[in-house]
């Protein structure tokens, strides 16, 4: 079986015109995102910066240009996010509220760049846990900024907030061969572009931090099962501007395995060659291959399409 994560980098500048753009068949960036995907021919694969609507419409297009071209996913998922959301407060203490940084998760509009699922196999969606609505100050050990001791942008940005810049998802898919598999996922806030409290670098942290207690039964029924954890950790040990601490904890957690530890899956040009998208499956998986398929043409995602073999 073959799992990928992808960060296709597909977000439009506002809501429905990624839909357009893929329903036009003229745009370079998503026909080398569909390109990597048909190289790759993935059972399962995990999204990041699709735009999300309400209908699954933009989603749906994709796979349908993916079944035209011979690859079926005739199983999807897209849940509402935090990208965009608005909070109705000043959650970024610029003094002002409504702003692109207010959102729950950063957007100029509902559901800009976020996350989806296309999968061969049926997805458990009714035994899915969604993390997304926890709010930050309810992580244990939360690293909500402080300075001074008073909570950034005051306590009612501290009493709003919520931890999840996208969403954390686990939900099992119905594998024949292999039963229930359970995904493990999120895509993590940047940890730059903030000032001298760290929020962004905190933030991303604490969405890394926040699957050591799910798998450690702290937050939300931890898989009893294979199970595979991937996604867009946004943060590389080694390079990254920040703190490493959770996914250091995560990548030598004793029930993962951590393939392709040393390839990186991003390359910026202001930062070069980083790894920051991972796919970490359970120790009772056996990896017989993996692989990273960087994607071509005007446009295309800075970020590589990476995936792994399992079997049992």
């Amino acid at each position: 079986m073959r799992i990928a994560t992808f960060n296709t980098e597909l977000s439009r500048k506002g809501p429905g015109l990624l839909l357009r753009d893929i329903l036009r068949r003229r745009d370079p960036a998503i026909a080398a995102v569909t390109e990597a995907i048909l190289a790759t021919a993935p059972d399962i694969i995990v999204l990041q910066g699709i735009d999300y609507d309400l209908e699954g419409r933009a989603l749906n297009a994709l796979a349908a240009r993916l079944a035209d071209a011979g690859l079926s996913y005739p199983h999807g998922f897209a849940g509402p996010p935090n990208a965009g959301l608005q909070s109705g407060i000043d959650l970024d203490g610029d003094g002002t509220p409504g702003g692109a940084g207010d959102a729950q998760g950063y957007g100029r509009f509902f559901g800009q760049g976020a996350m989806a699922i296309l999968s061969r196999y049926p997805l458990a969606t009714d035994q899915l846990q969604d993390f997304s609505t926890l709010l930050w100050k309810d992580l244990p050990g939360t690293l909500y900024p402080k300075p001074d001791g008073t909570p950034f942008a005051g306590p009612q940005a501290h009493a709003t907030q919520r931890l999840s810049s996208n969403s954390h998802w686990s939900l099992p898919v119905l594998t024949p061969d292999y039963g229930p598999v359970t995904l493990l996922t999120y895509h993590a806030t940047p940890p730059v572009f903030d000032g001298a409290e760290d929020r962004n670098g905190r933030r991303n942290h604490d969405e890394t931090a926040l699957w050591l207690h799910h798998l450690e039964g702290r937050i939300g029924t931890p898989p009893d099962g294979p199970f595979v954890l991937l996604g867009d950790a946004n943060l590389d040990l080694r390079r990254s501007d920040g703190r490493a601490e959770a996914l250091r904890s995560l990548l030598t957690h004793p029930s993962l395995q951590n393939p392709m530890p040393d390839a990186p899956t991003a390359n910026w040009q202001s930062t070069g060659p980083m790894r920051v998208d991972y796919i970490l499956p359970s120790r009772d998986w056996q990896v017989t291959d993996s692989g990273l398929h960087w994607p071509q043409g005007e446009g295309a995602s800075r970020h590589a399409l990476i995936w792994v073999d399992l079997t049992r």
